[in-house]
């Protein structure tokens, strides 16, 4: 099967390029490797929430259906990246997996299990973050040792009796720890992230937000001298707590200790020497971008992709998007996702001559504002 462009991935960033491209008139179709859309946030754990108000949560041209000061759930985070790709009728093929990308000559190829693709234009949007960050020696502990992820954790009715080891004190960790500390004993591993100013969801936290999000799509670019600053040590420092407080962890009895650093015995080792009796360990260490599947020299020497703005100049017509940091401190969120998305399809509908016959989201939607409300099943 031959397109003018593949995008790898049907989430938050790839529907958002399929957006725009369809806006434009170019032919294209989405790949993704889950059975429904959305599905990657249905995995999350049962409590998530985003940190961003649905008023900051929307994809190009429709808003999320939430009150603006709500923060929604994981599900309907699922459920409005499915309404989506419905209402913008986007060709998303679901099950899906590219297992390879490769070029031949000025074509790209894509194995997808026993079916291959063909494409002019490939758009990698398969998520930032994609394989857990576990120590090596998480395989040294005890087999009877329970050994989840925030992929694989829902809630605590999960969690046999005994302690509860969660490693990595960021929000996702703080957030489980905090909610499984109501049945079970559980320790904190990591260092402090220290915490933001103001409580989510708070008076000052609805008045901060709107010039705290200008800043950070705005300024905390790859455009300005602070953004390109602020850009490596925002990819490699923890984001301090959010929504669950040290004082809350505190209260909840749960009990910091140092980073975990090893095994003994079959049991964790704490940076201090303790070594802790648990049934449980939580990983929530954090992931990292898995491109091992792009048979391509598109990397630097950490694996990292080497582009501006989500171009890759080495490879003509290869775009990543949907990674932290792409172009902005928003690049990676719903509400973010969507600039890079223009801008990458822009890049596309340049680099080819408009094919014939082919209408355009634009004209079947002339007169509809890209603001205007929208409910279930229009």
């Amino acid at each position: 099967m031959h397109s003018e462009t593949v995008i790898i991935g049907g989430g938050q960033a790839g529907l958002a390029v399929g957006y725009h491209l369809a806006n434009r008139g170019r032919p294209f179709v989405i790949l993704d490797a889950n059975q429904r859309i959305g599905d990657t946030w249905r995995r999350r754990w049962d409590s998530l929430q985003l940190f961003t108000p649905a008023r900051y949560s929307g994809l190009p041209g429709m808003p999320f259906p939430a009150p603006p000061w709500s923060y929604p759930t994981k599900d309907q985070v699922a459920d409005y990246l499915e309404a989506y790709a419905a209402r913008f009728e986007l060709p998303v093929r679901t099950g899906v997996r590219v297992d390879r990308l490769s070029r031949d000559g000025n074509r790209y190829l894509l194995d997808a299990g026993s079916d291959q693709f063909e494409a002019d234009q490939v758009v990698v949007a398969s998520g930032a973050y994609q394989r857990l960050r576990v120590p090596a020696f998480a395989a040294e502990l005890d087999p009877g040792i329970v050994q989840l992820d925030p992929s694989r954790y829902r809630d605590p009715s999960q969690l046999g009796p005994g302690g509860v080891l969660v490693v990595g004190a960021g929000n996702s960790g703080a957030e489980i720890a905090f909610e499984v500390a109501a049945t079970h004993p559980t320790w904190l591993s990591g260092p402090d992230a220290g915490r933001i100013p103001v409580r989510t969801g708070s008076t000052w936290d609805r008045l901060l937000t709107p010039p705290v999000w200008f800043l950070a799509s705005h300024v905390l670019t790859v455009n300005t001298p602070v953004g390109r600053k602020v850009r490596p040590r925002a990819l490699t420092t923890t984001a301090p707590l959010e929504r669950v407080r040290p004082k809350d962890l505190a209260a909840a009895g749960i009990q910091r200790v140092p980073r975990t650093v090893g095994v003994r015995d079959g049991a964790p080792v704490l940076e201090d020497g303790d070594v802790l009796d648990v049934s449980t360990v939580i990983w929530c260490t954090g992931y990292r971008p898995d491109f091992g599947w792009i048979d391509l020299p598109a990397f630097d020497q950490d694996g990292a992709p080497l582009h501006q703005r989500g171009v890759v100049g080495s490879q003509p017509g290869l775009y990543f998007i949907g990674l932290f940091f792409l172009s902005s401190f928003t690049s990676a969120l719903v509400g973010g996702v969507g600039r890079d998305a223009d801008h990458i399809a822009d890049r596309i509908a340049a680099s080819t001559p408009t094919p014939a016959g082919v209408a355009s989201m634009r004209s079947r939607n002339a007169g509809r504002p890209s603001s205007e409300a929208w409910t279930p099943n229009r």
